[in-house]
């Protein structure tokens, strides 16, 4: 009984993209598609730019600005990765809003990213979504059908 009183809430990973939701084995990457850096989701960007799935910190820009990741109060850590083979760009096509150590909220603009660009020299747009941590969580992926930027929840995840 006291269990339900002190059981913590499921962190709510918001749709930080406009586009169509995935499941990892549609990425084709294996690092990805196999989950070796952990569960998650991906998207098929529609445009638009990338926004934060949680209230946390940043604790990663890639110096090439095609990666972010975040840390939520719990401890969670995402990482968004926008398309593939995108670190070939140098940071072309990507204009960084935040930086290391900044707090975020959920639906705050992280980075502008030119789309046309990527999808002309990129490998593809596919932006996988990845609890880094997953291991030590419980991470449930939800079935999306229409995805709303900043309020779409695409995961949750808990202590196990």
């Amino acid at each position: 009984m006291l269990r339900k009183f002190f059981k913590k809430e499921a962190l709510q990973i918001i749709s930080p993209l406009k586009g169509d939701v995935r499941s990892l084995e549609e990425v084709p990457d294996p690092v990805f598609s196999e989950r070796l850096m952990g569960e998650g989701v991906a998207i098929m960007p529609d445009g638009g730019n990338v926004c934060s799935p949680i209230d946390g910190t940043v604790i990663l820009v890639a110096e090439t600005k095609h990666a972010i990741g975040l840390r939520s109060k719990d401890g969670t850590e995402v990482l968004i990765h926008i398309g593939l083979e995108t670190v070939s760009l140098q940071g072309r096509g990507f204009r960084m809003l935040v930086e290391n150590g900044d707090p975020v909220s959920v639906g705050q603009e992280l980075i502008e990213v030119d789309w046309e660009f990527i999808r002309d020299k990129a490998k593809s747009l596919i932006t996988p979504i990845i609890i880094t941590n997953s291991k030590e969580k419980k991470v449930q992926v939800k079935q999306v059908i229409e995805n709303v930027v900043g309020k779409t929840v695409v995961m949750t995840v808990s202590n196990k």
